[in-house]
């Protein structure tokens, strides 16, 4: 499964699909700004769980009255600056936080490429993951190696079967919404390879 086909198939999903599947790898990077405020102090992840359970729900009742505008407002102060922390973790919190900004501003629109964007986001948290790895213990971090890292091969297998799941749900309703939830964190660990608490 080559990086372009997983992207190209995430294309071809309708509007609801790529939304579900763009909140879905959401659920699996969130943990990692869990961590980072954990460690720091800083941000209220469970402000941005808040924000990612209205855009689930947005995506089930897109009738619905839900203000994402204020939810975009809430999370914005949560996102770290990079300046202020000298720790990798800033960046897969970042990350998360941005993709999920970036879901809100494609519910709104209806910009299916804000979705797109996010699973693109998802590989770069881990591409940036591996490299730091890699760096600390003196490897060359190139394109090639990083690319052919078990995490990443990790990440693709992974985002190409949410895609295959997606694809086959059928109706996006509550029941689908929980299994695709239930798919995405099977696994037990974020998208760079942390467990997951419960």
């Amino acid at each position: 499964m080559t990086k372009a086909n997983n992207f190209q198939r995430i294309r071809e999903l309708n509007y609801l699909q790529q939304a579900v599947l763009a909140a879905a790898l959401i659920e699996r990077m969130l943990p990692n700004y869990g961590l980072f405020s954990e460690a720091t102090g800083f941000g209220d992840e469970t402000t941005l769980r808040s924000a990612l359970n209205v855009c689930w729900e947005k995506i089930l009742l897109p009738k619905s009255k839900i203000d994402l505008e204020k939810q975009i407002e809430k999370i914005e102060p949560n996102v770290p600056e990079l300046a202020d922390f000298d720790m990798f973790g800033t960046y897969p919190a970042i990350d998360a936080a941005t993709a999920l900004l970036g879901l809100m501003h494609g519910l709104i629109a209806q910009d299916e490429s804000e979705f797109v964007s996010i699973s693109k986001i998802s590989q770069a948290t881990v591409a940036r993951f591996i490299e730091y790895q890699l760096t600390v213990e003196g490897e060359i971090a190139d394109n090639k190696t990083v690319r052919e890292h078990p995490l990443m091969q990790y990440e693709i297998e992974v985002l190409g079967e949410m895609i295959d799941f997606v694809e086959q749900m059928g109706r996006v309703n509550a029941q689908s919404v929980k299994s695709l939830k239930q798919h995405a964190i099977a696994d037990g660990q974020t998208n760079i390879g942390l467990t997951l608490q419960n």
